[in-house]
């Protein structure tokens, strides 16, 4: 039986401010750079699975538009932690895709994500080409815990 997806009106939140001022492309990205399980085999295919913690760990990469109220409030986030990184309050947020089915049934997979801090600094540059990239600012966020639903 064929299937349908309409996606669309995504929403991602954190510290609990809904961030409306994302740039192009892929506004935003949740990446798992680790494994869950590390695995070994050895003689006689005995093998060992191990649960690898790090595989908790979330990556969003998040593209504002350069100056707008949502760039200027992530570095007002980054200055505190600059100033004394030990009280910096970490972010926690969601990022909801709104799914319908073609037949008016909607669902949500929601990453659900815990103990953040942006781990790059936004990079910048000047270009007389026309690249629009330098109207974007990128915030690189790691999450000690990204867990993915379906609501």
């Amino acid at each position: 039986m064929t299937q349908f997806t309409i996606t669309g009106k995504d929403t991602l939140t954190l510290y609990d401010r809904v961030f409306a001022n994302l740039a192009d492309d892929d506004t935003s990205t949740i990446t798992f750079p680790e494994d869950l399980v590390s695995v070994s085999t050895g003689k006689n295919q005995n093998t060992i699975f191990a649960l690898n913690e790090k595989g908790n760990n979330g990556v969003l990469v998040l593209r504002v538009m350069r100056g707008s109220s949502d760039d200027q409030f992530l570095v007002g986030k980054q200055a505190i932690t600059d100033k004394d990184f030990v009280s910096t309050v970490l972010a926690n947020g969601e990022f909801r895709k709104r799914l319908g089915d073609g037949d008016g049934g909607v669902i949500a997979d929601v990453y659900t994500l815990q103990g953040g801090m942006i781990t790059r600094r936004v990079e910048g540059k000047e270009n007389v080409s026309g690249d629009t990239e330098q109207g974007v600012a990128v915030y690189t966020f790691t999450f000690a815990l990204a867990r993915r639903s379906i609501q």
